[in-house]
């Protein structure tokens, strides 16, 4: 039992030190039929993982819909990950990965699950910059940063949900997020986030509310930015506040998770006044508690951008 606790305990303490556990599962071969490539899910965002039921086949369904499953009385979608990904299973769709992500319930069909494993998030490297791109927000280096380390391909699960169910009318309305928000001249929102469905989303809710912003795609990259900029304000003798309002962060992100941006931030001197929100996908009382433990001064779950908006109106009056 002592082994048992300790071990749920160490899982939970993870977002504290910039580490995560990774779900490896196949998908089958590639479309050359050669190979049958690593892909990893955030353990967090797996509620259970369960032998493929019998699905029931909906009429009219998007493509890549498998139908639905009744899992205890919830009626579940199921998504055939192989087909979106394009790659073939020898053996079936064997496995169902039943996730909570972005205020939904959805299950993936996979050939096969491997192992978890635990990773610093600097094992991760963005793929936006890389030829892998489309589906694929990150690569993690299961072996660290060796010569031969195994890879594996972390899915960009906000586009692939984008795609085969494209939300109806406009994701973002000018009409319906308010009014302009008024920042101090010269000052900007300072975002972080590994999606580019993500990024654009919040590209659009900042530029409806006419908020200026710089837009990162890492916690790394958003901590460089965040030192950069006070280094400019402070060689103009200005307080930092008067060019950063506010930092917006996604949890999931390379090199560097949103909790440990807060943290970085939340424990600097130069910093600490600086208002942090989080807008994640992550959710349960479990991220809530590490988000109020970092300090952060808000979270928003994604994506509603009615509430994204409301949400940094709110911190930067109270600040």
């Amino acid at each position: 039992m002592s082994t048992v606790q300790q071990e749920v305990d160490e899982r939970t303490n993870l977002t504290g030190s910039n580490k995560f556990e990774l779900l490896l599962f196949r998908l089958g071969m590639d479309a050359s039929e050669t190979r049958s490539e690593l892909f990893g899910i955030n353990v967090f965002k797996v509620r259970e993982i369960v032998a493929m039921p019998e699905i029931t086949a909906v009429a009219g369904s998007m493509p890549h819909m498998l139908g639905v499953v009744n899992l205890r009385g919830q009626i579940i979608p199921v998504v055939d990950l192989p087909s979106v990904v394009g790659c073939k299973p020898k053996t079936g769709l064997n496995i169902m990965l039943v996730t909570e992500y972005a205020r939904t319930t959805q299950a993936f069909a996979v050939e096969s699950v491997e192992e978890i494993v635990r990773l610093d998030w600097n094992q991760v490297l963005s793929a936006e910059n890389s030829a892998v791109g489309g589906l694929v927000t990150s690569i993690a280096r299961l072996d660290g940063d060796t010569e031969n380390t195994r890879l594996a391909q972390v899915l960009d699960v906000e586009q692939i949900l984008r795609q085969i169910a494209p939300p109806e009318g406009k994701d973002v309305d000018p009409e319906s997020v308010g009014s302009k928000l008024q920042l101090n001249p010269g000052a900007v929102i300072l975002a972080a986030d590994d999606s580019g469905v993500a990024r654009s989303l919040i590209e659009q809710t900042l530029g409806a509310i006419h908020a200026p912003f710089i837009m990162t795609k890492t916690g790394k990259e958003a901590w460089d930015k965040l030192q950069a900029i006070a280094a400019g304000a402070a060689a103009e003798g200005k307080p930092l506040r008067e060019k950063v309002a506010l930092v917006l962060t996604d949890l999931e992100m390379p090199e560097m998770d949103g909790f440990t941006l807060t943290r970085k931030i939340k424990q600097d001197d130069r910093y600490k006044s600086l208002p942090v929100i989080i807008h994640s996908s992550l959710s349960g009382s479990t991220n809530e508690e590490h988000i109020r433990a970092v300090g952060a001064d808000a979270y928003v779950a994604k994506f509603v951008a009615e509430e994204l908006a409301a949400t940094i109106r709110n911190i930067l009056a109270k600040k």
